[in-house]
This record gives structure tokens, C-alpha cells and sequence, in this order.
């Protein structure tokens, strides 16, 4: 078997971490795992496996000899450096932003579009971790009929914030219990006991920059031009995993049986739908794993073609870190 020589752009975040321990998990075929950073992290070691490898600063003759390169940076890193990974010759998964509705750019979930790595020049873009989840919920039912229309309410964990958002949300719960100050650094307003109802900055007529990419990235990964998308995203006081409730509308009316059968054999999937009793997903059961867990699963009772669906998904792992490796599988079976 071939093996690859990868880089983590970003190794010391969450995400990058989380990169490392997966490529770890699915024993993926590595000669060489090159981890970068910034230059105040640069020197430092962090552990592999059995090894112990040291941070290298990001630098443009840094990604050199690299066949993939995996980046959990930030936007304005992934575009600084996206020039010299495609000039080394490498191939760029990025799980920022900057790339994604770039027509050029493939934006994938494998489980749903692992054709598109196919057109790739050296870049192809990671998707948001609220529509990783949400579409991997819901695309099996397209086996059964077109998606024309989701109404979408996100319930995101603090990590989605960075590392920094576990840490306020212990902070402040532990102020609270003790009596004491709570302080607010990371969220504009506390976050313990609340939820805060806006994720990023406006964006399009009174939506966030959060709510508006679960319609603009899920159009481009499900070939879906013309699906229309009005969402909500709240931050809510869960350490990880998001939760979404979906209503989907589709073209052709799909039963709740039928739904059952088809997202419970969709890859990446696991129908947990047992109200009766009290089945059904939630964070605590799907943090520091892969899969979607979907449930809840009933009629619309306006639109006769429409489904209410729950699902919760790791979003440091399948929402950003997995999803990224697996894309990096399938460019080594191009």
C-alpha cells in the first residue's frame, strides 16, 4: 500500500488536534505526518502514536515534499498559504471557510458528493459543521424524492466556539455554583443556564453569516441549485456535539416509515427513534464519534409533504476533523 506524507495547517487547535487523533484511529497510510503552526507554538512537541513530533512554524517552503495537507486554520491562514501548498504540489483540504462556495473548489461530504474530489486543482474546501450534520441526516431520503425546501434550528455546543468556548462555559458554571463573578471573554453574554440566539454577523436580511451557509453550501452539495434553506443557530450550554431540528419538504410525500428505512440505511447514519421509550438523540450520546444519530422522526402537520427530523452530530469530529480525513481517503484513491 502507498503511503502519503501529510501536514496539519493549524496542528495545535482543536480541529488540528483532533485531525491527528483521527488519522490515528483510521490507521491512515502515512510516510510522514508534518504538523504546523504558528510561531510562538513552533519547537513545541506533541505526541503521534508512539512518537513525539515537533511543530514546525508555517512558512511557504514548509509544506514541501507534502502529498496532502489537511488546514484548521483560520481564513485569512488558509488563504495566506493555499498558494504554496498548490505549489508544492499538494493537495489542500481545508476546513475554514475561504474556499467553500468557490466554484472551482469541490466542497464534499463524502457520504453524500464523493464524486466531485475528482475536480479538484489542489484545493478542495471542508464544509460547516452544522451542514455536514444536518445533510448527512437527511440525505437518504433522496433516494425516495428531490429536497426542495429545509427549515432549520441549530442548537450548537460551546465548542464550536474553539477551545476556549469549554473552558468559559465550566468557568462561569462553576462562578455560578460557588457564587462568584461570571466572566465573559469568549460569547457576548453569558452562555451558563442561557442560550445566546446569534452565531456570526449579519448577513443577509436579518440572518447570520452561520445561518445562510447551511442553504448556500448545502445547494452546492447536493446539486441542489434551487433548495431553499431558513435557519436558526443558537449557542447553547452543551460542551459538544450540535443538534438540529430539521423540517424537510420534499417533492414527492415520503412516509415516516419510509424515512425510518431510508436514513437508517444511509451512510454515516443511526436511526435512534423510539419515543416511546424516551429513544432519541442526544449530545452527551454522540460526542467523540462519527456518526449522525437522527430521530424524532414525524409528519409535518401544515405541509403534508414535509418530515420534522432531530439529529445531533459531533461537530469537532464529523463536523470538521473526520470529514476532512475522509476526504484525504478518497484523494488517495484517485
Amino acid at each position: 500500500m502507498k503511503s502519503y506524507r501529510v501536514g496539519i495547517l493549524g496542528a495545535t487547535g482543536a480541529v488540528g488536534r483532533e485531525m491527528m487523533k483521527v488519522l490515528a484511529e483510521r490507521d491512515f497510510p502515512l510516510s510522514e505526518l508534518r504538523l504546523l503552526a504558528s510561531a510562538r507554538s513552533a519547537g513545541k512537541k506533541l505526541n503521534f502514536k508512539d512518537q513525539e513530533l515537533t511543530i514546525r512554524e508555517a512558512a511557504d517552503d514548509a509544506f514541501e515534499g507534502l502529498d496532502i495537507v489537511l488546514g484548521a486554520a483560520e481564513n485569512d491562514i488558509a488563504k495566506r498559504f493555499a498558494p504554496a501548498i498548490k505549489a508544492a504540489g499538494a493537495v489542500f483540504v481545508d476546513n475554514s471557510s475561504a474556499f467553500r462556495l468557490d466554484p472551482d473548489v469541490p466542497l464534499v461530504v463524502p457520504e453524500i458528493n464523493p464524486e466531485d474530489v475528482k475536480n479538484h486543482h489542489g484545493l478542495i474546501a471542508n464544509p460547516n459543521c452544522t451542514t455536514i450534520v444536518s445533510l448527512v441526516a437527511i440525505n437518504g431520503l433522496r433516494k425516495a424524492s428531490p429536497i426542495e425546501s429545509i427549515v432549520a434550528s441549530s442548537y450548537q455546543a460551546v465548542s464550536g466556539a474553539g477551545a476556549a468556548g469549554p473552558v468559559e462555559l465550566d468557568q462561569q458554571m462553576h462562578a455560578l455554583c460557588e457564587g462568584g463573578k461570571v466572566e465573559t471573554k469568549t460569547f457576548p453574554y453569558q452562555i451558563a443556564c442561557n442560550v445566546i440566539p446569534q452565531i456570526g454577523g449579519a448577513a443577509f436580511e436579518g440572518y447570520t453569516s452561520e445561518e445562510m451557509k447551511l442553504q448556500n453550501e448545502g445547494r452546492k452539495i447536493m446539486h441542489l441549485p434551487e433548495m431553499k434553506v431558513s435557519c436558526t443557530c443558537v449557542r447553547v450550554p452543551v460542551m459538544r456535539s450540535h443538534s438540529v431540528s430539521l423540517l424537510v419538504r420534499t417533492k414527492k410525500k415520503i412516509t415516516v416509515e419510509q424515512a425510518r428505512e431510508l436514513i437508517a440505511a444511509a451512510p454515516g447514519c443511526k436511526l435512534v427513534d423510539d419515543l416511546a421509550n424516551k429513544i432519541y438523540p442526544m449530545p452527551l450520546d454522540t460526542s467523540d464519534q462519527d456518526l449522525v444519530f437522527v430521530g424524532r422522526i414525524r409528519p409535518d402537520l401544515i405541509d403534508e409533504k414535509g418530515l420534522n427530523i432531530w439529529c445531533c452530530g459531533d461537530q469537532v469530529r464529523k463536523g470538521a476533523a473526520t470529514n476532512a480525513v475522509q476526504i484525504a481517503e478518497l484523494v488517495t484513491q484517485l
